[in-house]
């Protein structure tokens, strides 16, 4: 068994992260982590992570989601940055994120199913709703809660798809 990497969270980190709606429009995929001292119930976080050096934010998302997923994704849209400062375990965190919107294909089971991180831990991924005012479970970047629910709008695919 691996045991999980510490992270250096000393610098701000640059990442890409997808919203993946599903085909009706109503959820999208976010991985679902353990509970940490910040958060009790654990969390969800959009799909993607850090970008390499030599590397654009655009490729960092495409090949994140190829390791996490074996997915590729279509009409890949980019939807801005946000900057997200964060606890975790009480550790101050510092991360720029560039939001993206697309549909993953193969598209994930509707149950979620499972990603793979990078130092080969195996992480639930879930379907959270668009409207997940009801949730106590928060998300992260909180900064993408305004990207998701205002330019999401105009790329999710209307119901009936």
């Amino acid at each position: 068994m691996m045991e999980a990497m510490s992270v250096d969270r000393s610098y701000i980190r640059v990442k890409a992260m997808l919203v993946a709606p599903s085909f009706d429009g109503s959820r999208h995929l976010v991985s679902y982590n353990v509970p940490t001292s910040e958060n009790p119930a654990g969390y969800h976080r959009l799909i993607g992570g850090s970008v390499e050096l030599g590397e654009t934010h655009r490729e960092a998302i495409i090949r994140e989601v190829d390791e996490e997923l074996g997915a590729r994704i279509l009409d890949l849209t980019y939807l801005g940055m946000v900057e997200n400062i964060f606890r975790y375990d009480g550790e101050l965190g510092h991360e720029v994120v560039a939001l993206y919107s697309g549909q993953l294909d193969p598209p994930p089971a509707a149950d979620g199913g499972t990603l793979t991180e990078s130092d080969g831990s195996v992480v639930p991924v879930v379907w959270r709703p668009f409207d997940d005012g009801e949730l106590a479970v928060p998300l992260y970047p909180a900064g993408a809660i305004d990207q998701i629910h205002g330019s999401l709008a105009q790329v999710v695919p209307p119901t009936g798809n």
